[in-house]
């Protein structure tokens, strides 16, 4: 492949972001020396980039005998992103910067009914004006089956089902666009937030206003699956003509995790059970607007009489609304951090 200054840019231009934001701050040789890159190229890159307004020099260091060296930090605010989550009853949004500070978080009427998808565009549209063009990246979870951006599973919002939620908002952006499911970003929500060791594996269990679902991680990644289908536990079997969907049902009117009956018990601790048999995971972990410890205690005692308790992992419980946005949050903050596109003309030309 030809070499090129803008596929330079692709690679270095990224490399130095990431390395400001971990570093704090770095001189020129610094950088050269951390990234191994030549001085004359993260000199070229750090000059147009101050002069863009994405790096500030911070003043210059003490003198060791030679030329003292000007100081450099990533300017956080150069560009914002937008992590938002759509569910049945609310639409749900942050906005934060390249540190990951939240600028601003809230709340909408619900998108994913009535002209749902001119209504998003007609938000974001919204929010890009309000912050002056700023919005670099932007993350949208969904309660359904992602595959490359485009939504091939959603149960009951007909008029997203396959439907390319990704390219057409790249279309009418013209900014990078991630579009996950609502479980896998819970699942990178709750490891990125907790800092969870990458050997780690977990599910995360929730049932929610659309049914039950679960993310899955494997070694610090998430599994979406050959066909992106993996988490949609719904169609678990698990008794004569059951799935684990019907269990839950068996005997009210909601596949939610509500009243935690025997039955329902028994259902959730099967699947636990068959976890820890395929995936052997360190966590499981619960929403605590669904379950409380005493529930955790019952599902644990039940779950051993399918598998030998010691090989059980922990059952914990969390804020799944917040580890969501920590999950498209992390998304936005990779995809914005890799966007070469954020005005470099200066060193392509040069």
């Amino acid at each position: 492949m030809k070499v090129t200054p803008k596929s330079l840019s692709t690679v270095i231009l990224p490399a130095i972001r990431k390395s400001l934001l971990e570093l704090g701050s770095a001189t020129k040789v610094e950088l050269s020396e951390h990234l191994q890159i030549s001085f004359p190229t993260i000199s070229k890159f750090l000059t147009q980039m101050e002069k863009n307004g994405e790096v500030i020099s911070v003043g210059l260091d003490k003198s060791s005998g030679g030329r003292r060296a000007k100081r450099y930090r990533y300017n956080p605010d150069y560009m914002l992103g937008l992590a938002i989550f759509l569910e049945r009853t609310e639409t749900i949004y942050t906005i934060f910067n390249c540190a990951g500070e939240i600028k601003k978080q809230g709340k909408a009427p619900s998108v994913l009914i009535d002209n749902g998808i001119y209504t998003l565009t007609k938000f974001i549209e919204k929010v890009i004006k309000a912050n002056s063009s700023k919005i670099s990246s932007i993350a949208i979870g969904v309660p359904g089956s992602v595959e490359n951006g485009r939504i091939f599973y959603i149960p009951g919002y007909e008029q997203f089902q396959n439907f390319d939620l990704k390219g057409y908002m790249e279309d009418s952006f013209s900014i990078p666009v991630v579009v996950e499911n609502d479980m896998n970003a819970a699942v990178l929500g709750f490891s990125y937030n907790n800092r969870i060791e990458e050997n780690q594996s977990l599910v995360y269990l929730y049932s929610g206003q659309n049914g039950p679902g679960a993310g899955l991680m494997i070694n610090g990644d998430v599994v979406r699956g050959s066909t992106f289908f993996a988490g949609e536990i719904s169609f678990v079997p698990q008794y004569d003509e059951r799935n684990f969907s019907q269990a839950l049902k068996d005997g009210s009117n909601s596949s939610q995790f509500t009243n935690f009956e025997s039955n329902q018990i028994d259902a959730i601790s099967r699947l636990v059970a068959t976890f820890t048999a395929i995936m052997n995971p360190h966590t499981i972990i619960f929403c605590r607007d669904e379950v409380e410890k005493e529930v955790i205690d019952k599902i644990a005692i039940d779950s051993a009489k399918y598998i030998p308790s010691e090989h059980l992992p922990e059952l914990t419980i969390s804020d799944w609304k917040q580890d969501y946005l920590y999950g498209l949050q992390k998304l936005c903050l990779d995809l914005m951090i890799t966007n070469s596109v954020a005005n470099l003309k200066g060193v392509e030309k040069s």
